[in-house]
């Protein structure tokens, strides 16, 4: 089985980590690159994937961490 997707998503305070679904936010990180670690670091144990969003709050890069034997390039 594996967990939620992690979405990184801008905030006004910074990037922010939130799981698929969540209504809060899981973290926040005063930068995108340290919000991605973040993201990266849970969806590798939870087998999932990070989806990462632009300041116009649209994905602009997916990452997959899970078993999926054709994984998105990027």
């Amino acid at each position: 089985m594996t967990g939620k997707n992690q979405h990184v998503v801008p905030r006004e305070e910074g990037w922010a980590v939130r799981g698929e679904g969540n209504t809060r936010d899981t973290s926040l990180h005063r930068t995108q690159a340290e919000a991605e670690r973040a993201a990266r670091e849970i969806a590798i144990n939870q087998k999932s994937e990070v989806l990462i969003h632009g300041e116009d709050g649209r994905i602009r890069e997916r990452n997959s961490y899970g078993n999926d034997p054709y994984p998105p390039k990027g």
